[in-house]
């Protein structure tokens, strides 16, 4: 067991250490792609209050059309692949050496950063996984121009966009009649709301191991109570940095983000302190279950010392009788040495002694509520 729990903290280390870090003396600036990244793809969404287009391009070269308009641009990159193809998208819009190197070395911690006429938020988006437990987690990069916004997302499988492409297509809501920086607030809050259906799941795994725990508590239970820690681990790493990230934008301010929209910030920074809460909340439970386990451990343990002791009890004063007839004897000599050895019925009435014996000690036990079970409990 301590074998098992010590390979599972080796593992949620090397996870940590895993993350992308620069050697030392790598020029600022530089990029380095994974080679599993997938290609890639770029769609380009170009709305106002009457019209409205949905495309995807094929080269970063067609966006650039797009920037000076007085719709509103959404470019949205999904995939890393291509150092190429993200170095060409950065001479389109114009993006800082650095700004490129925080999108693409992934993973980057959540953060703001202001370049005067562009503002760049990196964010983690995570989405439930729907066969098994588990989510998938990613970095998505934000890039806010006067008219248009470029998100880069780490690969294209998984988002919870959809929602928010839906109700551009369909005119829903004020957001067409909003500029860019409402895009970004609506994409922001899209990010932390998707870590509610995950949460859900997790309230819902902590539940069966709640009643696993108390019920039938094995080594299989203890490493998913591990697992859960870990991934709440992962999840309260990718949400405190995004909420202190909102909040900056709230109190400092930008002037690509108007009055009105940093009031609807709040509310998406009201979202990510609930899911801080509910994070909290689950890894103390989490935590506690460990406990549980724990003590759910022990007191089987001691049904067992408990009974072996009630059973050791038992066979006690029998093993004093036993062991008396066992003593060699001889009545010629004195009539007190153990006569009942030639009695016709002195067998049976020993064995009936210690019948006597036995019974009585454990109609005691159970007068004292000594044979209960303390470890079951009843259920309303």
């Amino acid at each position: 067991m301590a074998r098992k729990l010590r390979r599972l903290a080796r593992l949620v280390t090397k996870q940590h250490a895993d993350e992308f870090y620069h050697y030392p003396g790598t020029l600022p600036g530089t990029i380095v792609v994974d080679a599993d990244a997938p290609p890639p793809i770029i769609f380009l969404i170009d709305y106002n209050q009457t019209n409205f287009t949905r495309h995807q391009v094929a080269t970063p070269e067609e966006c650039a059309s797009y920037l000076d308009t007085k719709s509103v641009s959404w470019v949205d990159v999904q995939g890393l692949g291509s150092p190429d193809i993200l170095q060409r998208l950065a001479q389109v819009f114009d993006l800082h050496p650095l700004v490129l190197e925080d999108v693409v070395n992934v993973p980057e911690r959540p953060k703001v950063e202001d370049y005067e006429d562009q503002l760049v938020f990196i964010a983690r988006m995570v989405v439930p996984k729907q066969r098994t437990c588990g989510f998938y987690s990613e970095q998505v990069s934000l890039i806010l121009g006067k008219n248009y916004l470029l998100t880069v997302q780490e690969e294209p499988d998984h988002d919870c966009f959809e929602g928010v492409r839906s109700r551009i297509e369909k005119g829903k809501g004020i957001i067409r009649k909003q500029g860019a920086d409402y895009l970004a607030y609506t994409l922001l809050d899209a990010i932390i709301d998707g870590f509610f259906p995950v949460l859900e799941l997790y309230g819902d795994r902590i539940e069966e191991l709640e009643e696993e725990v108390i019920a039938n508590p094995t080594r299989q239970t203890l490493q998913n109570i591990y697992h859960i820690r870990r991934e709440l681990l992962q999840l309260r790493r990718a949400i405190w940095p995004q909420r202190d990230a909102i909040n900056s934008l709230i109190r400092d301010g930008s002037e690509l983000i108007s009055e009105e929209v940093r009031i609807y910030l709040r509310d998406c920074y009201d979202h990510a302190v609930q899911v801080m809460d509910m994070v909290e909340t689950y890894r103390e439970l989490a935590s506690g279950l460990m406990d549980v386990y724990l003590s759910a451990v022990s007191n089987r343990m001691n049904e067992v010392m408990k009974l072996l002791t009630v059973v050791s009890a038992i066979f006690i004063p029998l093993t004093f009788v036993v062991g008396i007839y066992g003593m060699n004897f001889n009545t010629e000599k004195s009539p007190y040495n153990m006569p009942e050895l030639n009695w016709y019925w002195g067998y049976p009435i020993c064995l009936a002694v210690m019948a006597v014996i036995g019974f009585g000690l454990l109609f005691l036990f159970w007068q004292r509520g000594w044979l209960e079970n303390s470890s079951s409990i009843k259920r309303d």
